[in-house]
């Protein structure tokens, strides 16, 4: 009988240990990172609204490209909702932008941020002068009217009124660029100084393979590491939130001598040779990494 006491109490005693050590706190680092699953794992599904902006028939020559870039999955993994205001580096073509600007309606605002562009430069370069007295006009041709407001600004001349107004700044495939450029630190202090105090900042970019040699990555191959951006993202005062496989391409060796621009659509070095545009076709657009970022305080 003593021994079936004994029992019974032994058992009793690390039912209350157990519930005293699921009760008891975690470790602040620990806490940090349930946090940050749990908020990449609460990301919204695509909505009707963007469904309805992806089909529309201007971007009907976009449309190609969705199944490499999802852009209703991307921007759902974002956070991005009608009525936000949000920041997009380099709009270039506008793809990204016939898709966002319609999105975020009349309630939300769109801004296109290009670089600061020298009185000298020619070329593609030349094209990104100017954004605050050309962006609009563009956009009108994209999509027409009734959408976001349209805002245009060049790195070094955005407007203070904007200041804390942002929230998202959105990077679709640029940080190397930004990196072999010289933009890293003007475009990090910008995107800090617009978005609000919970603003976010996503990011889609080639990606390298983990053990990448350095020369590869420094931005002419197009490719960087996915820790390299993290780490670029933390030392600048953005905590990750989340990362996402949804632009992952496993069919990429990011390893090609021309860097990126040999996939498609740009197909560099393949000239018209048929063959070889369908060897590339066959692999796709890039594998990219896609993250989320926090602004910390």
């Amino acid at each position: 009988m003593r021994n079936g006491v004994r029992a019974a109490l032994a058992v009793a005693m690390g039912a209350v240990a157990m519930g005293a050590a699921a009760m008891a706190p975690l470790p602040v680092a620990a806490q940090k990172d349930v946090a940050a699953a749990s908020e990449a794992a609460s990301d919204p599904a695509p909505d009707s609204a963007l469904s309805s902006v992806l089909a529309h028939p201007r971007r009907a020559a976009d449309r190609a490209r969705d199944a490499y870039r999802h852009p209703a999955e991307t921007l759902a993994f974002f956070r991005v909702e009608p009525g936000m205001s949000v920041v997009d580096f380099t709009p270039s073509g506008g793809w990204y932008s016939r898709v966002l600007i319609p999105y975020l309606g009349p309630q939300g605002t769109y801004i296109g941020l290009n670089p600061a562009v020298s009185d000298g430069a020619t070329g593609y370069m030349a094209a990104l002068r100017d954004a605050a007295g050309t962006l609009p006009g563009k956009a009108r041709e994209w999509v027409g009217e009734g959408a976001a407001t349209v805002i245009g600004a060049n790195l070094g001349s955005v407007p203070e009124a904007l200041d804390g107004t942002v929230d998202r700044v959105l990077i679709f495939r640029e940080m190397h660029n930004i990196r072999r450029n010289g933009w890293l630190h003007d475009t990090m202090l910008t995107a800090r100084r617009l978005l609000k105090a919970d603003g976010m900042v996503g990011i889609v970019q080639h990606r390298a393979k983990p053990d990448a040699p350095a020369a590869y990555t420094m931005g002419d191959k197009g490719y960087q590491r996915e820790k390299d951006v993290v780490a670029f993202m933390d030392a600048y005062g953005f905590d990750l939130v989340g990362s996402s496989e949804i632009n992952a391409n496993p069919r990429d060796p990011a390893n090609w001598e021309g860097g990126v621009w040999t996939l498609p659509p740009t197909y560099a070095g393949a000239g018209e040779d048929a063959a070889r545009r369908a060897e590339l076709d066959a692999v796709g657009e890039s594998d990219r990494m896609t993250l989320l970022f926090r602004k910390r305080a």
